[in-house]
């Protein structure tokens, strides 16, 4: 069985997807009524249905054609009911006093139920038009039913009456019966319905002008008519303006304007629906509007979604690409150079696989430094493998499981040097590293220092996804945000600090499951400033597996979501140290909180416009987005001299990649409005992750060991 932190999830975007589907089955295309196919031969068609009527009677045993009394016309209307020309032409026929049928869809009725209601209300009959609008001449036996059945359940939610009228799409008059539509007509009869035609066509749908369509439909010498006119399908302005004219005309020269079974003096075709079929009509149409509703939301998601994406493209390329050109120019410098030592503090619970790598790594560093390992209540050997390592200047601390800002803490506690570097005990430095992370502090005002985190183990397909996205998604964003001058995060795995910058707000907090994320935040309110070093590379071992990757990605969001609501108040701080409230929390909550969480409506817009609108253009629609991301992760990758061959999986990345990424936010957003608590993930670590050799980091065999999580 699926855990429920992925049943969740996975059935609110099922439920997206459902309504769109649900959306688009009742936004099917409708089309003039006109036959898009040729006639056949009419051999298999009765004289008496050639020759006779416009309403066909064919569920007896014997025929019967019918026609309309002289100086009565019935005014058919097709494809509605359409919510803009329909009450105008609902409002013409009240004018004048004027009954009429009108033949509508199953996919409109759905959608306006509403003008079905009116139009029963108002003493005008109802004809069952199909569903869909398809050429049932074209259709197997059990489509036909399904269009009847589905037509039928439309008209008794939305009225709460069935109907035995019937008009096939596409039929025209009883003489252009054909060896197609006669056996159709046929089993329409077998199956209770008269059928309707017509034996005078405004051809409105042509949209000819309005005194063509009242010539049109005006009989000829008084006799009576079925008058065909449409009030959906198009613009129908002339077909009301038309109607002005032509009802008070006709009635002055006699004519009775009625429904079918008026004109016919015949029991109404209309029943009453009761009991189940009406309530299971009354749902279906519920959930079709439902389905208008939430799927308007979802478009207004897109909008939000699809601005967002490309307001944050633009200025990470144009903010990155600030940021390089600053401190790539030539005499760029922070002050004098940073010599003095510093403290690595390496908090550890179980990294047994990993941490000599570490440990080795700092000491080829080309910076002066001491090393603290505070072994938090490892079961491994953790400490006794970097004491028996007897490197000089390497102090290790034990304490017993506090988690990771406790052992942060200690290690502040006992560091000797004012500035202080804080690293995962999975990563490891390049030798330049620590030297590259402390230079900005020459500046007075710099509290912190963001070092560029990247992804060791990017061999795998979800390494090279996760490498894309640390290049992309994480240091082009600290580009960005060190222009803002509103950094959101000091990466766990390179950050550097000022003790005196640490002290004041109380060290590491153990508030949040973000730690980074909740001391930055906090150095920002307290006016200092946090900037990015893009070469104080630190290379880092990635989640291998979903499970893993899950872990830590669902810690990261609901950490963040924590960190944000613990610094809502930094939107109402004056002063300097209110610019992180102003610009970085409004960003940080729109392009990480939010705008991932819209992300998936972009898959979900295009499912829904492969299977219902042009397929091709919604193909090129998607590639385009595609391609502004591959932009994006091109200049980021040339930005950190990374190889592109990498992005050959991107696209397979934005299909489920960020699927994953989406139900982790969403479960994260689920804890946090229910009041869960989520205790700090251990993730399973394998020691892929070397030494480095110069700036490429070396790989060790891989290892698997099962850890118990921290806290």
């Amino acid at each position: 069985m699926l855990p429920l932190r992925f049943v969740l999830p996975s059935l609110v975007l099922a439920a997206m997807i459902v309504m769109l589907l649900l959306r688009g089955y009742v936004h099917s295309e409708i089309l003039a009524d006109h036959r898009v196919q040729p006639p056949t031969a009419t051999d298999r068609v009765p004289a008496e249905i050639l020759e006779g009527g416009p309403v066909i009677d064919a569920r007896g045993d014997e025929l019967h054609s019918m026609s309309v009394p002289d100086h009565r016309l019935v005014l058919t209307f097709d494809d509605g009911p359409d919510p803009t020309w329909t009450p105008k032409v609902l409002d013409v026929l009240k004018k004048y006093d004027a009954h009429a049928v009108f033949f509508v869809t199953g996919t409109m009725a759905s959608r306006h139920p509403g003008l079905v209601k009116r139009m029963v209300d108002e003493g005008h009959e109802i004809g069952l038009h199909t569903f869909g609008h398809p050429d049932l001449a074209l259709q197997t036996d059990q489509r036909i039913n399904w269009e009847l059945s589905q037509n039928q359940l439309a008209i008794s939610g939305a009225a709460g009456v069935r109907t035995s009228l019937f008009r096939p799409p596409y039929s025209s008059f009883a003489d252009a019966m054909d060896n197609a539509t006669w056996p159709v007509a046929e089993y329409i009869g077998r199956q209770g319905y008269l059928t309707v035609l017509n034996n005078t066509d405004s051809e409105d749908w042509k949209r000819p002008g309005v005194d063509e369509i009242i010539r049109r439909a005006t009989p000829k010498g008084g006799k009576g008519a079925i008058v065909l006119m449409h009030d959906s399908g198009g613009d129908r302005s002339q077909t009301v303006a038309a109607l002005e004219r032509f009802l008070p005309g006709l009635q002055a020269d006699g004519y009775e304007f009625r429904n079918l079974t008026e004109a016919l003096d015949s029991p109404s075709a209309l029943t009453e629906v009761t009991g189940t079929d009406l309530w299971v009509g009354r749902g279906w149409v519920f959930v079709v509007q439902a389905s208008e509703w939430i799927t308007g939301i979802l478009a207004v998601g897109l909008a939000i979604v699809g601005s967002l994406v490309i307001a944050r493209f633009v200025m990470m390329l144009v903010l990155a690409g600030a940021h390089s050109r600053r401190v790539r120019r030539k005499g760029f410098s922070w002050g004098p150079p940073v010599t003095e030592p510093v403290t690595v503090l390496v908090p550890a619970y179980n990294e047994a696989k990993c941490i000599e790598n570490t440990v080795r790594s700092l000491m080829e560093s080309d910076h002066p430094i001491e090393v603290l390992v505070i072994d938090d209540g490892s079961t491994d050997g953790t400490a006794g493998i970097v004491q028996a390592m007897g490197l000089p200047n390497v102090r290790v601390i034990r304490q017993l499981n506090g988690g990771k800002p406790a052992a942060l803490n200690r290690g502040l506690a006992n560091a000797r040097h004012e500035i202080v570097v804080m690293m995962d005990g999975d990563t490891v430095f390049e030798p330049s590293t620590v030297r590259e992370l402390v230079q900005p502090f020459a500046d007075p005002k710099v509290g912190a220092v963001a070092g560029n985190a990247k992804v060791g183990n990017k061999d795998s397909l979800i390494g090279a996804w996760q490498h894309i996205e640390y290049v992309m998604g994480f240091n082009l964003d600290r580009r960005m945000y060190d222009i803002l001058g509103c950094m959101p995060t000091i990466p766990g795995a390179v950050g550097a600090f000022r003790r005196s910058a640490l002290e004041p707000i109380g060290g590491m907090s153990d508030d949040t499951l973000a730690e980074d994320t909740d001391v930055t935040m906090a150095l920002h309110r307290a006016g200092w400033r946090v900037v990015y070093a893009e070469n104080a590379r630190a290379w880092t071992e990635a989640p291998e597996s979903v499970q893993q990757l899950w872990s830590q990605r669902y810690r990261w969001s609901y950490g963040t979501m924590q960190a944000i609501w613990k610094h809502r108040h930094a939107v109402i701080d004056k002063g300097p140290s209110g610019r992180f409230g102003r610009v970085g929390l409004p960003f940080v909550s729109l392009f990480m909180i939010v705008a991932p969480l819209l992300a998936p409506l972009i898959d979900v817009f295009l499912i829904y416009g492969i299977i219902f609108g042009d397929t091709g253009k919604t193909i090129l629609a998607w590639l385009g987005v595609l391609a502004v991301q591959l932009v994006c992760a091109a200049f980021a990758f040339r930005l950190d001299r990374e190889r592109m061959r990498h992005l050959v999986s991107l696209p397979l990345q934005q299909v489920l990649y960020r699927q994953l990424m989406y139900v982790v936010l969403l479960q994260s957003w689920i804890t946090a409005l229910t009041g869960g608590r989520l205790r700090w993930q251990k993730l399973r670590r394998t020691g892929v992750v070397g030494a480095p050799a110069g700036t490429v980091p070396q790989q060790r065999g891989r290892h698997s060991d099962d850890r118990r999580p921290v806290g």
